[in-house]
């Protein structure tokens, strides 16, 4: 493994976790054994449990009490990948920081390559997806969605590119100061702008398990990543509007032109059925865009958090948990010891 110039001093690695308790004893294996290849440090392990129903975050929990460089943040219900990851970036304390996915496909021996290019002077460095091992369907849309919102986005979005990344902790501070509420990291990395640069890396498949992202959920996300990056939708509709009244006005004409100088009634029936049938599509697709960007105007206004937090797992929490209960606990043990001495007693005198 290839020791990189250490350009840092602290590295923290971001994990958000649903229900990985089959992968997380070998993620944590594999990340140990590159820390240990590293040089400078400490460095830390910020697992952001999302709500997991197996016992992730019991493990999590026994191992932030053995290890000192592991953080555990236990979200107090699931509230989505993004946002975890966004708590995630909120409690890391590195001046460089690695977002990984905890299913191994993003894997930890990457770490050091992208390390390498951060030493060059990128303040962004992001993995590059290329011989993916899931179905070929799969591969198939993640292809064409990258391409669409490459060509509809108002920013340079990079093909392939995931969450997996290095980001500075300049960068990761712009990306804390923003509010949205629909979050699509991977375009507000880019949108940051600094020095970005990509690296090839195989994407593995899953080490154990099922992905957790539904069909719904990967919809949800294209969808956040088109409407909150780009406006084209809207100006498709102007767009088709202006295209519909001119061809309405060149039927409109020669409808004229053969009633008055051919003499022949305009006839048909079913192309207008057809027409009309098919603009009140158009008319309720386009309802329905304008609703998504209506909706998330409604989400960022009711200024709701991202995430919540039911509790903090550290060797910091864990420390100040203890020195709590012992400070609670000796004046108890004084008082129960003054009350069992007999010559502490006081004696009353009747006058």
């Amino acid at each position: 493994m290839t020791v990189p110039a250490p350009g840092y001093k602290k590295l923290s690695v971001a994990i958000p976790v649903y229900n990985e308790e089959r992968v997380l004893p070998q993620l944590y294996a594999r990340l140990a054994a590159v820390f240990d290849a590293l040089p400078a440090g400490p460095h830390e392990i910020v697992f952001v449990d999302d709500g997991s129903r197996d016992g992730s975050l019991e493990w999590l929990g026994a191992l932030a009490r053995v290890d000192p460089r592991v953080k555990v943040v236990a979200l107090s219900r699931n509230f989505g990948h993004q946002a975890a990851i966004s708590a995630a970036l909120d409690h890391v304390t590195g001046d460089v920081v690695v977002v990984m996915d905890a299913d191994l496909q993003d894997t930890p021996e990457t770490i050091p390559r992208f390390l390498e290019k951060h030493a060059e002077g990128f303040d962004v460095v992001y993995a590059v997806r290329h011989e993916r091992k899931e179905g070929w369907l799969l591969r198939a849309s993640y292809a064409a969605f990258y391409r669409v919102i490459k060509s509809l986005a108002d920013i340079d979005l990079p093909l392939g590119a995931g969450d997996f990344a290095l980001l500075s902790r300049r960068v990761v501070d712009q990306l804390r100061q923003s509010e949205e509420r629909n979050r699509y990291l991977r375009g507000l990395r880019t949108w940051v702008g600094f020095r970005q640069t990509g690296l090839l890396v195989e994407r593995e498949a899953r080490a154990a398990g099922e992905s957790k992202y539904t069909p719904q959920k990967l919809f949800k996300l294209a969808f956040d990543g088109i409407f909150a990056f780009s406006t084209a939708p809207l100006r498709a509709a102007t767009v088709l509007g202006a295209a519909t009244i001119i061809a309405s006005l060149a039927f409109a004409a020669f409808t004229l032109y053969e009633r008055v100088f051919l003499g022949q009634s305009p006839a048909g029936f079913t192309a207008l059925v057809v027409g009309i049938t098919f603009l009140s599509g158009v008319q309720l697709l386009f309802l329905g865009v304008i609703g998504e960007y209506v909706g998330r105007v409604y989400e960022e206004v009711k200024r709701r958090p991202h995430y919540l937090v039911d509790r903090v797992i550290s060797a910091e929490t864990l420390d100040a948990e203890y020195a709590t209960r012992e400070t609670v606990e000796r004046p108890t043990k004084k008082r129960k010891q003054r009350s069992e001495n007999p010559k502490s007693r006081t004696r009353t005198t009747r006058p």
